[in-house]
């Protein structure tokens, strides 16, 4: 016991030393320095010591400032005032948070946000990440009967392995598929004869609640599909006897009613959402792995890297890395060639399945030309995932066999393959092969083909030596101590290969107060901001500074806001997909009328608005604020009500030319003998805005209809003095009640159930 724990130790060390630049000179773990190097009006904050922009490390990786940060947020400001975080009112108009899966919002490691400052929770949160990962990945090793130096070895090459280096400041995939290992442990576990099975069925239970409340759906799917798959591996393996299936199958049911809470609400949003409809092509490159990105499972930055701005590659570096050190890969090609044992048998199979539904061929095309549902939307270069599990447990086999052998003849027959496979590469590049059309791109394979050459060679030097240890006459301790030289050489290749990657940055970076965002958020009230350029303030940021906004950026939108934006973007009633958004609604049509209506009070631009509606009424740098003097209130009474019953219909009006937006609302299935009436006008006032209530005042000598401009949604509920009232679809996507006359007390409220 005392040995595993101090391997274990070990491997709190080695997490420990990747993250130095966070524990010796408190630089955090997320690109901030993107956002004052690439985007307004940070760049004007910092233009007089950095006229040309700060630099910055990686452009590649700004979801986690543009997506994760903001949303955990969001998350924590809400859920510190002892509510569920249903809503977002700062994008999109509004639209769901909870029901937003990557928000995370019921993660259990937010508690962390409760008791320590918010950029050093965020910290932990990306340090845990892959300690889980290699302690779980241990522990499962070590169950094995592993040497523990092995199991050491494939902790490592997990933990820092390329998909986990890719997503690891993501804060939320690695948090996933970290659990992996340790539900395979449960698993195990479970079909033990002994008197713990309760204990494991619980581990089981948490390893997948842990893991589903992590926040990314789609790892989240593979993880639990592969999990099913090794149970019923273990089933079979265990003689198939049904009893022994009782706990597992428990502990699964038991799971899928604790995340009930968050399943619901997102296949609801998933099912109003753009989602299926706003995608690129399944057909493109880089929706599967290219074949020739193959390479960069040895040689990672053979097309270059983003951090060194010269990727010449298709599409995503980061799509495509399932680095695990060059040793590991020898280890684990040793062990499909010559280990002999179930386990190797179930991985490799496994890793044979996810390599042929990542790349493009007949078979991995099905799910998208059948349109199944949820894969059909998934990306499958993701599944590095599982191929980086299957090759990091590998490479511990491997190594676990190396270990033991006597005979040197396996392994000599192993190193002579990677031999040809690296003189091969040499022989492409020098001929100019993989279409490296340009002599910059030659350049860049070959250096960059250089370190992955220097590393196989030493690694055929660390092999040869614990290989001939004895005719060396090395003492026993030296013997003993040998194989640790092969861990820290992969910790040595893995961590170059991660901290060229990813950015540690200072914290005066993250999110600063600029004199144009103090001047909105001082003055806006209840209304929004748009911007002029995608550089300004861009989609999300809003949400660090309560500054709403109807932009967005989110693999998750609702329909109906997609179809409005697309219809103002092309200036005609068009609500037919492909929007042309991808994840990103941003519009610069500051002068259509649809925006006074969704209450944007400020434009922020790089160049003059001369239009009379609109006022210039700060400036910092090269960021303008204009005021838009015609915008409208946030919730106001109407005139007249047109009843429509289907989306087109609805557009059409909304877009004819004599339709006022301000005395005239088209509601969606009203009822037909109170929309000929005309209606009175009558007076409303927010009292109070927060993300999951609206309360309002309002006074009318007769019937009205008010009007909300925030994003319609079913889970919204609304009250008159406490009555509830149904809330219609008013102006393609927005909200409005029928109010009797008098005054009266509106409460909007988000009810998740």
């Amino acid at each position: 016991m005392k040995i595993k724990l101090l391997f274990l130790a070990i491997l709190f060390i080695i997490v420990s030393l990747f993250f130095k630049d966070l524990f010796i000179k408190g630089n955090i773990p997320i690109p901030s320095d993107t956002i004052v190097g690439l985007y307004y009006p940070f760049r004007d904050f910092y233009a007089k010591e950095y006229p040309r922009g700060i630099p910055y490390k990686n452009f590649l990786i700004t979801d986690p400032v543009r997506q994760q940060y903001p949303w955990k947020k969001l998350t924590i400001d809400v859920e510190k005032t002892f509510q569920l975080p249903l809503w977002n009112p700062y994008n999109f108009s509004g639209t769901p948070h909870l029901a937003n899966f990557q928000s995370a919002a019921l993660s259990p490691f937010n508690s962390l946000f409760f008791f320590l400052p918010f950029s050093l929770s965020w910290s932990l949160i990306i340090f845990i990440q892959p300690l889980i990962a290699a302690l779980a990945m241990f522990l499962y090793l070590d169950n094995l009967k592993l040497n523990r130096k092995a199991s050491l070895f494939g902790a490592v090459a997990f933990s820092f392995c390329g998909f986990s280096i890719s997503w690891m400041q993501w804060g939320n995939i690695l948090a996933t598929s970290a659990w992996l290992p340790l539900i395979f442990l449960s698993i195990d576990k479970l079909f033990k004869e002994d008197l713990s099975k309760f204990k494991w069925m619980i581990v089981l239970l948490l390893s997948l609640s842990f893991a589903f409340f992590a926040g990314h759906l789609q790892i989240f799917f593979y993880l639990f599909v592969t999990a099913i798959i090794y149970l019923v591996f273990r089933w079979f393996d265990n003689g198939r006897k049904l009893k022994s299936l009782l706990f597992p199958i428990l502990a699964i049911i038991g799971f899928v009613v604790v995340s009930a809470v968050q399943w619901i609400p997102t296949l609801q949003f998933i099912a109003l959402s753009a989602r299926s409809s706003d995608l690129p092509s399944w057909t493109d490159k880089g929706w599967f792995i290219p074949f020739q990105n193959l390479i960069q499972f040895i040689a990672p930055d053979f097309f270059g890297n983003p951090a060194t701005l010269n990727y010449y590659g298709i599409w995503n570096y980061g799509e495509f890395i399932g680095y695990i050190g060059v040793i590991s890969l020898i280890f684990a090609f040793f062990a499909i060639l010559y280990k002999r044992e179930k386990h190797v048998y179930f991985f490799v199979s496994l890793l044979l399945v996810s390599l042929l539904f990542s790349l493009p061929n007949f078979i991995s095309a099905f799910p998208f030309k059948l349109s199944i549902p949820f894969l059909s939307t998934s990306q499958p270069t993701r599944l590095i995932f599982i191929i980086d599990v299957c090759l990091s447990i590998l490479a511990a086999f491997g190594l676990d066999l190396f270990l033991k052998e006597k005979k040197h003849k396996k392994i000599l027959i192993t190193l002579f393959v990677f031999l040809l496979l690296f003189a091969g590469l040499w022989v492409f590049v020098i001929v100019q092969g993989f279409n490296l059309t340009t002599l910059e791109n030659i350049a860049v394979a070959k250096r960059n083909l250089v370190f992955p050459t220097i590393l196989f060679l030493i690694s055929i030097l660390l092999i040869m030596f614990y290989s001939f240890r004895e005719k060396l006459k090395l003492g026993n301790k030296i013997i003993e101590y040998l194989p640790f030289i092969f861990v820290i050489f992969l910790t040595f290749d893995l961590f170059r290969f991660g901290w060229k990657f990813l950015p540690f940055t200072d914290i005066q970076y993250l999110f600063p107060n600029t004199k144009a965002i103090t001047y909105i958020h001082e003055n806006i009230g209840n209304f929004r901001v748009m911007e002029q350029d995608s550089r300004i303030l861009p989609p999300n940021f809003s949400i660090v500074y309560k500054i709403q906004s109807v932009d967005g950026y989110d693999p998750l939108y609702l329909q109906t806001y997609g179809e409005l934006m697309a219809a103002i973007g092309r200036d005609n009633p068009n609500i037919s997909s492909p929007f042309g958004f991808y994840r990103i609604i941003n519009s610069n049509s500051y002068n259509s009328p649809f925006f006074d209506l969704m209450g944007v009070k400020y434009v922020l631009s790089f160049v003059d608005i001369n239009e009379a509606s609109f006022k210039k009424v700060f400036q910092e740098g090269e960021t303008r604020v204009y005021l838009n003097e015609e915008v409208f209130d946030r919730t106001f009474f109407v005139q007249k009500i047109i009843n429509v019953d289907h989306n087109q219909k609805a557009i059409d009006l909304l877009f004819e030319n004599k339709l006022s937006l301000k005395n005239t609302a088209v509601v969606n299935n009203f009822d037909k003998n109170i929309s000929k009436k005309d209606l009175s006008i009558g007076t409303s006032k927010i009292d109070r805005y927060s993300e999951n209530r609206v309360e309002i005042s309002t006074s009318n000598i007769g019937d009205g209809f008010l009007v909300l401009t925030d994003s319609f949604y079913p889970t919204w509920k609304a009250t008159i003095d406490g009555r509830e009232t149904k809330i219609y679809r008013t102006d393609y996507n927005f909200r409005g009640i029928l109010v009797p006359k008098g005054e009266h007390k509106i409460v909007f409220y988000d009810n998740l159930f």
